[in-house]
């Protein structure tokens, strides 16, 4: 099958469409990419969708990125016509264009998250706006022919008329991640913990700044690290003022898999807002990849995906998550046990080849 990865995304931002091409190409398929990155966050893309006066810098960019994407694609027509096109994350936009462009074309589209439940994550509560992002997911989701969401609770949440065209495929971690796995557990005297991220609300960055603060106060040692930056830093930076955390606003994306398995405990997600309790973050797919020992919140989705090979903790609870770290890094084979399971699991359900088997089948 020869499949057309199409859009504006940025795999160097996010990683899934890439573990999707990767794993499309591992099932054998031909995939083809016509894209061009649109250059923007989706933290710059929400916040455009909910303040009007930044919509004009999105319209511009979408457009005269639009302009050259039609152009383009002509080679993609006649017998060069794709199979598939699969539309990449954030493509609410760009689903639209696909559908212009091959109408004929079975169309996929990356809908790992929708805009009217990103907004509310982030603080957005205005009813109109809410309702504005909801009919732009409908329209999103009414032009693709089958839709991939990385849970099933987040394939409830579609549409009712795109809920027989969703198909669920975990997040997954592309191959890079996989690569800097380590080949043997090294123990060291004081074990490594890392965060990476954007500092979300679905994320929880406050509940860890306070696990922090715990584990200093029992007198815990520990070596942190914190990567990222956003909406929830500078009280995390409170949290943990005067302690010996080392903090990177940024990590080039190409360097972050060697870093995060240069730690020994990889942080996920803590929050309690409604797409907190229904995500499993890519932090957790890649952190596994990487060899890390995951500690995470005790969500359904998350409890389902990984089982006993995680350590799970209340989500919101700072107590529960010191205490969890207090517990691995005090048993140094414990930790190394929790290491080898995350590896083991990432190892078979984790891979760009699982990660695609149900956009396969589904295509098939």
């Amino acid at each position: 099958m020869r499949v057309l990865a199409f859009g504006t995304y940025d795999t160097r931002l996010h990683p899934r469409v890439k573990g999707i091409i990767e794993g499309l190409e591992a099932h054998g398929h031909t995939v083809r990419e016509l894209n061009l990155p649109l250059g923007l966050s989706t933290a710059d893309k929400v916040s455009a969708l909910k303040n009007p006066l930044r919509l004009p810098r999105l319209a511009f960019g979408m457009l005269s990125k639009w302009m050259r994407l039609a152009w383009q694609s002509r080679r993609f027509h006649g017998k060069n016509q794709p199979d598939a096109v699969l539309v990449g994350y954030m493509g609410h936009f760009d689903v639209v264009l696909a559908r212009l462009l091959f109408p004929r074309t079975k169309i996929v589209l990356d809908h790992l998250i929708s805009a009217a439940g990103t907004a509310r994550d982030r603080g957005e509560s205005q009813g109109l706006k809410i309702k504005l992002l909801a009919a732009l997911d409908r329209l999103a989701t009414r032009c693709a022919d089958i839709v991939v969401t990385d849970t099933e609770e987040h394939r409830q949440q579609l549409p009712a008329d795109a809920l027989d065209r969703g198909v669920v495929a975990l997040v997954g971690a592309p191959r890079d991640w996989f690569a800097v796995g380590p080949k043997e557990y090294v123990q060291r005297d004081t074990p490594r913990i890392v965060f990476y991220g954007l500092f979300t609300p679905l994320q929880g960055a406050p509940i860890i700044g306070r696990a922090i603060r715990i584990l200093a106060d029992r007198g815990v040692e520990a070596q942190i690290t914190l990567i990222g930056d956003g909406q929830d830093a500078a009280e995390v930076k409170q949290l943990i003022e005067g302690l010996p955390v080392r903090w990177e606003t940024w990590v080039e994306p190409e360097q972050l898999p060697a870093e995060v398995a240069d730690h020994d405990i990889c942080l996920g997600v803590f929050g309690t807002t409604s797409k907190a309790l229904n995500v499993v973050p890519n932090k957790v797919y890649q952190g596994a990849a990487a060899g890390c020992a995951i500690v995470t919140s005790d969500t359904a989705p998350q409890r389902r995906v990984l089982g006993d090979n995680a350590v799970l903790v209340a989500p919101g609870d700072a107590e529960a998550l010191a205490d969890a770290l207090q517990r691995l890094v005090e048993d140094p084979a414990l930790l190394q046990r929790q290491r080898e399971r995350a590896r083991e699991l990432a190892n078979r359900e984790f891979t760009p080849e699982r990660l695609a088997a149900p956009i396969v089948e589904r295509l098939s």
